[in-house]
């Protein structure tokens, strides 16, 4: 096949998408397959017209490439393409948005509200300690714990350096303390599969942008060292998560876990519509754990995206 691979834009998580795009391309070419590989401009649609693939592979990384933009665009080229479609896309990178259609389907989220962030030079929105994080980023952009004993000043001062400088609104939860569980799916929203529980144990501070993309600031465990049932919980959380939001081709939910609370102390976070492909990412690390190739796990998505993935 010819399979066009998306990379790069211009979002806070351009370097990690040039990585995952690389990364897929190298694959498909080892499979075999014809590969053009596109740093994603403002003149996307022309390359791609000109391209003309047989399926669109999206390794981008927040927006345009995930917010629902680029799928509306693939969508009216009459182009495939792998990952979630434009409504799932929509709502999945927004963080309230993923709330108000999961919660109403009993998946257990921990309530939220948006604030404008002129407000937190005034008062806290939420008792102490919480989060705040911008709604629509990814890779934990922009995400802030606000404790007693933080630097941010009680309330946030106006010099304190934080999401607050760089987002008009933000949302803030309440910090819920325990494990960082993560769940992949794989699959379309019907028959998608998940793959392992894997724990997520950042040698210091918590699992922050750095601490994913920097080779040993971070501890994966896969399969995660916990009981059966929270197991099982995370397991059954995220394939309904990928199933009422509608997504393919692969998902990730994040989790926290406060274990004193045993199952009921297991929240979904967010869920991620099109996750990292990069050496130290969650999907090709639990594929491996079930037996799957980095390779074989980018043609399983490409194969996918051919049978159902948008018209062509």
């Amino acid at each position: 096949m010819h399979v066009a691979v998306l990379m790069g834009g211009w979002s806070a998580e351009r370097a990690v998408s040039l990585t995952s795009g690389n990364g897929v391309a190298d694959a498909l070419e080892s499979l075999g397959h014809r590969v053009t590989r596109i740093d994603m401009g403002r003149d996307v649609a022309a390359r791609l017209a000109e391209a003309a693939p047989d399926v669109v592979f999206n390794a981008l990384h927040g927006s345009p490439g995930e917010d629902g933009s680029v799928q509306g665009m693939l969508d009216l080229m009459g182009l495939r393409y792998t990952h979630s479609g434009l409504a799932t896309s929509v709502i999945a990178i927004d963080k309230q948005l993923t709330k108000n259609e999961l919660v109403p389907h009993g998946i257990r989220m921990p309530a939220g509200l948006m604030v404008a962030s002129e407000s937190l030079y005034a008062a806290d929105p939420l008792p102490r300690p919480y989060v705040l994080k911008p709604v629509n980023e990814g890779s934990s952009v922009g995400v802030a714990i606000v404790t007693q004993e933080g630097n941010y000043g009680s309330p946030i001062g106006r010099d304190a350096d934080g999401p607050w400088r760089h987002f008009d609104r933000l949302l803030a939860e309440p910090f819920i303390k325990g494990r960082e569980l993560t769940v992949a799916v794989l699959g379309g929203a019907e028959n998608g599969r998940p793959l392992a529980v894997t724990e997520l144990k950042p040698r210091s501070g918590f699992y922050d942008y750095d601490s994913k993309y920097t080779d040993g600031l971070t501890v994966h465990i896969c399969p995660a060292q916990i009981p059966a049932e929270i197991a099982s919980s995370a397991l059954a959380m995220a394939v309904k998560a990928h199933r009422v939001l509608g997504c393919r081709g692969t998902s990730r939910s994040d989790f926290r876990w406060d274990e004193e609370h045993g199952e009921a102390g297991l929240y979904l976070l967010e869920v991620n519509t099109q996750p990292g492909m990069t050496p130290l990412s969650l999907v090709p690390e639990q594929a491996r754990h079930i037996g799957m190739s980095y390779a074989q796990l980018v043609q399983r998505i490409v194969d996918e995206a051919m049978d159902g993935g948008s018209a062509a």
